[in-house]
């Protein structure tokens, strides 16, 4: 229903974006340290939209071809929006695409939510297509955003791996283990260290 959308970015946050296309607001999950250059005061955010009975959800990516990798993952068995998020969350589309490749299931397993019989079934499933995607590919499709200020960083990060499904018990105490090793004021770096906890 929505290829894109072109507007402008009113809130950028770990995992998701808010932007105002004709006065009207709309926001999106994205994957964690996607990042939206602004162009002549306007953000281009490719897009894809989930139905559900009880919601309907929006999701935003900075290239064409990060759409394409969520969507191949979502084209797999037991495979829904939140862990494709995760999953590109966790690794670059290429970085992806490349343990597909690889059949690197631990590269896919460090994921949360991503077990054994989930990351098998994408290999399975995906092995043949991904190689394709990744031969016409750029480096560097996920550009990590800038540093949040200090303030409310450590909350942005429970925040984060909370909306990828770590209860608030273990966002938390990941949060904290991860800031005795790397700044506090660095936000996408707090959370893949949290990620990796």
């Amino acid at each position: 229903m929505y290829d894109f959308l072109r507007g402008e970015l009113v809130e950028h946050r770990a995992t998701h974006v808010v932007v105002a296309v004709n006065g009207v607001g709309y926001e999106l999950s994205v994957p964690l340290g996607a990042q939206f250059p602004a162009r002549e005061g306007k953000v281009h955010v490719w897009t894809h939209l989930v139905v559900r009975e009880d919601a309907q959800l929006l999701f935003g990516f900075p290239e064409r071809r990060v759409r394409e990798v969520f969507r191949l993952l979502i084209s797999v068995s037991g495979v829904g929006p939140a862990v494709a998020l995760t999953l590109l969350s966790n690794l670059t589309a290429d970085e992806l695409l490349k343990a597909i490749t690889e059949e690197d299931e631990a590269a896919l397993r460090r994921a949360k939510g991503v077990g054994k019989k989930t990351a098998e079934q994408i290999l399975l499933d995906l092995r043949d297509k991904a190689p394709r995607l990744l031969a016409g590919s750029e480096k560097g499709t996920l550009v990590p955003r800038p540093s949040a200020p200090v303030s409310g960083v450590q909350e942005d990060a429970v925040a984060a791996l909370i909306s990828i499904g770590f209860s608030e018990k273990e966002a938390r105490a990941s949060v904290e283990k991860a800031a005795r090793s790397v700044p506090t004021d660095d936000l996408e770096r707090l959370v893949r260290t949290a990620l990796k906890g």
